[in-house]
């Protein structure tokens, strides 16, 4: 019996001899816990029996010669390659890190198959990364270099070699306020922010039975000076990938082009739609179609702008890294591309045209001047001591001047962060920087004020925009109820922040405002009588609320920042009253024909806030 297990051992490992992969090493090793006798293990292909003991697995045969092996791989390699860049479109260039992954990946791909084919098996993770180490030294290498290569450039742009570096990222220069930013009329002043402007554009798109059913409006507007006027203009999307299809022939056949000052929505249709966007398919989808045109180039933010003519474009920022292989982000360039025909051509900075306003993001603008404030006392202040380090706040607004746009932000004290101590603006198409000394409240602050002033309403202030009022910088803001409708208008000045005036028109609320400067002596002139500041109940008595009833001829619901609102339309009206089903879930089984009574504000608006319902016309 012993003789019999001998030999079945012996032919055992002659048998996996033949058939190993690579060598055809095997063990013969002693299992003390086996009965006492010897058991061939080859070392790759250990499994668990029922009883918990190793046993062998039966070996797989090696695909093919290994030059055919190699050849697969190679094959399965590139199909990967082809798939991997068309979806993710990373660029060919040592600066970018996606680049590194991709070739990881390549790798990562070609030793797989090649251990595969090879009939290698193994039990754990540990086992195959040891195997391929010893067997495929080429592509663990490549991985090694690439990873290495990755961590030394990450290093080599570290602040702490290069403080002075990231300081100079931007240039900042002190400007005169009262000199550099205009004085501007009531109806000069930019009234709406960008979640206001989409609003405005979704209720426009509402109204053309044409392209509701095909397109939606983009979250994403640009503002821009379009012929010396603030708009914001928003691109559409195709609903969905069966819409696109319907529509992928004529392209996307209008833009929409919002005045901030007025509030017009423009529906601007146009002689051959537009067939290169973000939510186009295949080669031409935006990106796609930019990197097969670009292959090495780093790209920033694309915006959507319009040229004099009205032609849509998109500007996409060509970036550049400054410091190191992958530090300090910069603009050098832009692609300008036709959204209708597709055509590009590379621009530098210095020959950009002034037509094009969002070259430097407001984010990259923001990461620039916080180098700037963290390190222009170099490294070791910005860690110990950080004398005269500042930031900028958490928020931005933009402001139109001289036919551009600027980016505005408050700057505060890292070591003290209970108001701003200043503010900058700059040039999103130069990336010309102004500071402007001016301590004051900073704008999170002065939302908080404004609020105050109407807080038996509950509306929320949008985040302020910077005007020059009577020669005093002015945080100016507008008032929205929860179906966010703006409802009134507030300016706060920003170095006395307790001063607040608020009116429900933009006029009233700058009359109201330079009265409150001129009574605490920070503005010269008379009075202005014929349109006096409210008092709280002069203001609460021209919100008189109203009440009426009557049947539903038409109800729609939306939801707007996690939200349901419905609108609701009643016999004998034109206008739609809008009702948050968090404060009336009854509202959720109203239908057409039913009959209700409602209290809301007067208003001349198309949508108006319901303050209370009842259902039944009482």
């Amino acid at each position: 019996m012993w003789e019999d297990v001998k030999n079945r051992v012996k032919k055992r490992m002659s048998d996996l001899k033949k058939i190993d992969p690579m060598n055809g090493a095997s063990l013969l090793t002693m299992d003390e816990s086996m009965a006492g006798g010897f058991k061939a293990t080859n070392t790759q292909d250990n499994v668990m029996d029922e009883g918990g003991r190793k046993t062998l697995v039966e070996p797989v045969e090696p695909v093919g010669t290994p030059t055919s092996r190699i050849l697969v791989s190679l094959g399965v390699t590139i199909a990967f390659a082809a798939i991997y860049y068309y979806l993710h479109l990373p660029a060919l260039n040592i600066h970018d890190l996606s680049l590194y992954w991709f070739l990881v990946w390549l790798c990562v791909v070609f030793s797989l198959c090649m251990v595969h084919m090879s009939g290698y098996r193994a039990n754990d993770v540990k086992d195959y990364l040891s195997y391929t180490r010893k067997k495929l030294p080429i592509p663990i290498g490549i991985i090694a270099v690439l990873s290495c290569g990755a961590v030394l450039g990450i290093l080599a742009g570290l602040a702490v070699f290069h403080a002075q570096s990231y300081s100079e990222l931007i240039s900042v220069e002190e400007g005169d306020f009262v000199n550099d930013v205009s004085e501007i009329s009531w109806n000069q002043i930019p009234l709406l922010d960008g979640e206001s402007a989409n609003n405005l554009a979704n209720r426009k798109l509402g109204e053309l039975n044409d392209l509701v059913s095909q397109f939606s409006v983009s979250d994403l507007s640009t503002q821009i000076n379009y012929n010396g006027v603030p708009v914001r203009v928003n691109y559409l999307d195709y609903g969905d990938i069966f819409k696109w299809w319907n529509n992928r022939g004529t392209g996307i056949p209008a833009y929409m082009c919002i005045n901030m000052r007025t509030q017009e929505v423009s529906v601007v249709r146009l002689n051959e739609g537009i067939k290169y966007s973000p939510s186009e398919y295949f080669n031409r989808n935006l990106k796609r179609h930019l990197r097969f045109n670009y292959p090495t180039t780093l790209f920033g933010d694309i915006n959507f702008e319009i040229d004099d003519n009205g032609t849509p474009y998109w500007v996409a920022s060509v970036i550049e890294k400054r410091i190191g292989l992958y530090n300090g982000t910069d603009v050098k360039g832009i692609v300008l591309l036709n959204a209708v025909t597709g055509e590009s051509r590379y621009l530098d900075v210095k020959d950009i045209p002034s037509w094009i306003d969002r070259v430097y993001s407001a984010d990259l603008i923001v990461e620039h001047y916080n180098y700037y404030g963290k390190y222009l006392n170099g490294f070791l202040n910005s860690i110990i001591g950080q004398n005269e380090c500042t930031e900028a706040t958490s928020g931005y607004n933009f402001v139109a001047q001289d036919d551009d746009v600027w980016m505005y932000t408050g700057i505060t004290s890292v070591t003290l962060d209970r108001g701003n101590i200043g503010f900058i603006l700059v040039n999103q198409r130069t990336k010309e920087a102004r500071y402007y000394l001016c301590a004051g409240a900073e704008e999170d602050s002065a939302k908080s004020s404004a609020q105050g002033a109407v807080q038996q309403y509950n509306y929320t202030a949008t985040f302020p925009i910077l005007l020059n009022i009577s020669n005093q910088p002015t945080y100016f803001m507008a008032l929205k109820d929860d179906a966010s409708l703006v409802k009134m208008y507030a300016m706060v000045n920003v170095q006395q922040y307790q001063l607040v005036a608020i009116g429900n028109t933009v006029s009233d609320c700058q009359t109201n405002y330079q009265n409150l400067l001129m009574e605490n002596n920070l503005a010269e002139g008379n009075k202005i009588t014929e349109k006096p500041k409210p008092t709280v109940e002069e203001l609460e008595q021209s919100l008189e609320v109203k009440t009426f009833g009557g049947v539903i001829t038409d109800i729609r619901q939306a939801n707007i920042e996690g939200n349901t609102v419905f609108y609701i339309k009643l016999e004998g009206s034109e206008a739609y009253y809008t009702v948050n089903v968090r404060e009336y879930p009854i509202t959720t089984i109203l239908n057409i024909g039913d009959s209700v009574s409602i209290e809301f504000v007067e208003s001349n608006e198309t949508l108006i806030a319901v303050k209370t319902l009842h259902i039944g016309n009482n």
